[in-house]
């Protein structure tokens, strides 16, 4: 075998398994949610190495086909990853195919799912105030006639929206792919998943206003409860414009 030779996924698992240098196997992507995978999906592994291991895997560092991704790490790069990063979500969903640490690596991938509650406020604050923003932004644009720019104002806002919520139930946002996926199995606490999918899809689509001041109101409930009152507070007399009339 040779990293330009294609490789299939049971057979690189097999070879990997038979390392000792190999601690974990972590599948992530659309084969670790149930449900996801069509038959254009491939296999993105995380190839997990003891520290300062030796072995002849690192040939396949970068193998990337159609039908497998790999990607090979040490045990302390694999902590690391996503934290904070793009990566995050895909690894607190990810599956374990094989853990040699006794419940290590399970335990490296339980960590983020869940972000601390000191990183999860911060990052709630500057979701929310970017969230407001974008939202003042759609109402305004559409109270003075620039239809374009109130729609993808609010469309805009529906990101920071989710990050937020997400945020303030200290967990990293799912990919747009898995939203669905994830609030099926994981429902935001307060929200009603259908409604909350219904708002976000009419927003970005047709930036309706009366929607929007709507779920402000809710969002404004909520942010105050967790402590983001001045978040809000320094938006002063603008907050009106926001809010339902």
């Amino acid at each position: 075998m040779s990293a330009q030779q294609p490789l299939a996924y049971d057979a690189f698992v097999e070879l990997a398994t038979a390392d000792p240098a190999v601690v974990g196997l972590v599948l992530k992507g659309s084969r670790a949610h149930d449900g996801m995978a069509t038959p254009h999906s491939d296999h993105d592994l995380y190839v997990v190495l003891a520290d300062d291991a030796a072995t002849g895997l690192t040939r396949f560092a970068g193998h990337r086909t159609a039908g497998l991704d790999l990607v090979i790490v040490s045990l302390t790069e694999f902590r690391a990853a996503g934290m904070p990063g793009f990566e995050r979500y895909a690894l607190a969903r990810a599956r374990i195919v094989l853990d040699r640490l006794d419940g290590g690596i399970a335990r490296i991938l339980a960590d983020k799912a869940r972000l601390g509650a000191d990183e999860a406020f911060r990052d709630a604050g500057g979701r929310l105030d970017a969230y407001a923003n974008s939202l003042y932004r759609s109402v305004k644009n559409h109270r003075d006639g620039q239809a374009l720019a109130a729609r993808l104002d609010a469309a805009d806002s529906m990101r920071f929206l989710l990050e937020l919520l997400f945020a303030l139930d200290r967990r990293p946002r799912p990919y747009n792919k898995y939203l669905e996926w994830e609030l099926d199995r994981h429902p935001l606490p307060g929200w009603d998943t259908g409604v909350l999918l219904r708002a976000v899809d009419r927003v970005s689509t047709t930036g309706d206003v009366s929607l929007q001041r709507n779920l402000f109101a809710r969002v404004e409930a909520a942010a105050r409860a967790a402590g983001h009152g001045g978040v809000l507070d320094a938006w002063g007399e603008d907050l009106a414009l926001m809010r339902p009339r």
